[in-house]
């Protein structure tokens, strides 16, 4: 896939959406420069091109009383089985994010749990059933520290 080129104003555009994605558009418009219309054809444009994956609600899982946020490394007997094992794991709706990596462990999830009793139950009942799965480790999360998007100053014109 190439990689999207980007100017000065696309890259403040993304610095504004990064920040509030609810920021309106006629905003970021005044704040860069532009007019409203030329703002709407550059996030268009931005989106087309896949820069923009979309937008989000962030919720906070402790507001909702998932207590447990856990990242598990899991090992398959077989490498073939990566994207049929990555999608079992999709329907796990504990599981929030899956990549695969490098390292001693095939695939990394991050999942929310209730309590260490779901998490215990999750481990075993959704992950540890699933077909080629020899292996995980399990690191609990005590705090998040921070979270944030890329940054785009460190891109380059």
């Amino acid at each position: 896939m190439a990689k999207a080129t980007l100017d000065a104003i696309d890259r403040k555009i993304l610095k504004f959406l990064i920040r509030n994605a609810r920021m309106p558009f006629l905003e970021i418009a005044r704040e860069c420069g532009i007019s409203g219309a030329a703002i709407h054809q550059r996030i268009r444009k931005l989106d087309e091109s896949g820069v923009i994956l979309g937008s989000r609600l962030v919720v906070d899982p402790k507001m909702l009383g998932f207590d447990v946020c856990a990242h598990i490394g899991i090992s398959l007997n077989d490498p073939q089985l990566l994207t049929q094992t990555m999608e079992r794991l999709k329907k796990v709706p504990e599981i929030v994010e899956c990549h695969f990596v490098t390292g001693a462990y095939n695939i990394l999830v991050k999942l929310y749990c209730l309590d260490n009793e779901h998490l215990m139950k999750t481990i075993f009942e959704s992950i540890l059933s699933i077909p080629g799965i020899t292996t995980t480790q399990t690191y609990i999360s005590l705090q998040e520290a921070f979270q944030r998007q890329v940054n785009v100053d460190f891109l380059e014109e």
